[in-house]
């Protein structure tokens, strides 16, 4: 008999549970909803923390390039000014000399930067194969577009 009676009970124990559970279930669901979304919240607050951050440092990082940049560009405005009058200042068939030595674009930057009769003078002395390559560089970077 008491397996017959345990049986009863359970279905009993069984239907009315089920009826509290969903009304349990259907009073927390908004509660449930809003911890989600603040959980939600908080993390993406965190995470555009670490943005903001790394925005941070990277603007600094930027900052920092930009003030070595600038101290390098100026460095070589001076160098190269301060190469030009060196390279006024020198006997003509010295400076050819020097100038054949160098880089072509470097030596036709110089050559561009002296005053003309100073670089004809300096081009004279030069080889013609020399001259005429530098020329030809030289006659490209004074054009207005684009030479390819």
């Amino acid at each position: 008999m008491l397996a017959g009676q345990g049986g009863a009970e359970a279905a009993e124990l069984n239907a009315v549970p089920q009826d509290e559970v969903a009304r349990y279930c259907s009073s927390i669901a908004d509660a449930a909803k809003d911890r989600r979304y603040a959980l939600q919240a908080q993390e993406l607050e965190k995470l555009k923390d670490e943005v903001d951050a790394r925005i941070a440092i990277l603007e600094e990082k930027r900052a920092e390039y930009e003030s070595w940049l600038a101290r390098r560009e100026d460095f070589l405005a001076a160098a190269e000014d301060n190469l030009v009058r060196i390279y006024s200042s020198m006997r003509p068939d010295s400076a050819a000399e020097r100038l054949a030595e160098v880089r072509l674009e470097l030596a036709a930057a110089i050559l561009m930067k002296l005053e003309p009769r100073v670089a004809g003078i300096i081009l004279n002395e030069m080889n013609s194969k020399a001259a005429a390559t530098l020329t030809s560089i030289m006659a490209s970077a004074a054009r207005p577009e684009d030479p390819s």
